[in-house]
């Protein structure tokens, strides 16, 4: 069975989704289900039939996060000792060598990764470029738009 790097943030964010799933989503569910066939004929019954469907949603995202969870090797960045080196769960302070422009990443797994809070999955190219260079190399990414320059600045635990 394979595991997933995960940050503990991240699971922290998907064992809160877990709890209200289970705790208000599926009765506010089961509910809905119940009023709907108060209302009688449940074939031509459309509120019966989108509550069903609701909880098979429900359902299902349970068993994802609970999968995800499962799998999930947790590594709190935290605990390692900062050499300068870029690992999973570290921020990652980038100067694009060809527009001196700076971008700042931060190095998490699948499902926590969120380019518009500069959250990059550790399966992305930037990342996999990143991994095990330290600060001051000089690295070329390929990502769809071709080639870029990057010089690693800093790099935070």
């Amino acid at each position: 069975m394979n595991q997933y790097p995960m940050t503990v943030h991240g699971a922290e964010a998907l064992r809160q989704e877990l709890q209200q799933l289970k705790t208000v989503k599926r009765p506010e569910i089961v509910a809905s289900i119940a009023e709907a066939r108060e209302h009688g004929d449940l074939k031509e019954n459309a509120e019966y039939h989108a509550a069903r469907e609701e909880q098979g949603f429900c359902e299902g995202r349970i068993q994802d996060i609970e999968g995800k969870l499962g799998n999930a090797q947790i590594i709190d960045v935290a605990k390692i000792p900062n050499t300068g080196k870029v690992i999973f769960g570290v921020t990652v302070k980038l100067l694009n060598i060809a527009t001196e422009e700076e971008v700042t990443y931060r190095i998490v797994g699948d499902d926590e990764a969120d380019i518009k809070q500069n959250r990059i999955s550790v399966n992305s190219p930037i990342a996999r470029g990143l991994i095990g260079k330290t600060v001051d190399s000089e690295i070329e990414i390929k990502i769809p738009g071709g080639v870029v320059e990057y010089e690693i600045i800093s790099v935070e635990h």
